[in-house]
């Protein structure tokens, strides 16, 4: 019996990729529908680059929706605001200390939502494993690819 894995991602996450899906099937489809063809009107298809550019464009569109849809279908849309508790769980925002006593803040979101610069690490990433489970007052250590890094939990939300 197969199994289906479900992919945690926030409600802006899941919106993003909709509007994605939505992009390719209403504006990049029929882009390609017409280059197809206006090639075709050129002629020869055998020797034909540019019809054989916008199939293998085409290709790579259906791919791209076939994929997006997928991760829609799996998408287990969690609200942060509506969690609590004492320890760091999918959806929380960790204000951490470094070894400097420098606070960063990082919300802990999917895989597709990541983006370290804007405060936003995957669930499975080095550090946001390392702090799921975690509680206010913890040590965490992991591994980065610049060396072992060293963080103390001050505060954990659900904004």
């Amino acid at each position: 019996m197969a199994t289906v894995d479900k992919h945690p991602m926030l409600a802006e996450g899941y919106q993003k990729l909709q509007n994605e899906v939505r992009h390719l099937k209403m504006v990049e489809r029929p882009a390609i529908i017409d280059a197809i063809e206006e090639a075709r009107g050129h002629g020869d298809l055998s020797e034909n680059a540019e019809y054989h550019a916008a199939k293998e464009r085409q290709g790579h569109v259906e791919a791209q929706i076939a994929d997006l849809e997928d991760r829609l279908s799996r998408a287990m849309v969690i609200d942060p605001t509506t969690l609590s508790g004492d320890r760091v769980v999918f959806g929380a925002t960790v204000h951490l200390l470094d070894e400097n006593d420098k606070p960063i803040k990082y919300q802990i979101v999917g895989e597709t939502e990541a983006d370290a610069k804007a405060g936003r690490i995957s669930y499975n990433s080095p550090l946001g494993r390392a702090l799921i489970g975690r509680s206010v007052g913890d040590e965490v250590e992991f591994s980065a690819p610049s060396g072992d890094k060293y963080f103390e939990i001050a505060k954990i939300e659900f904004i």
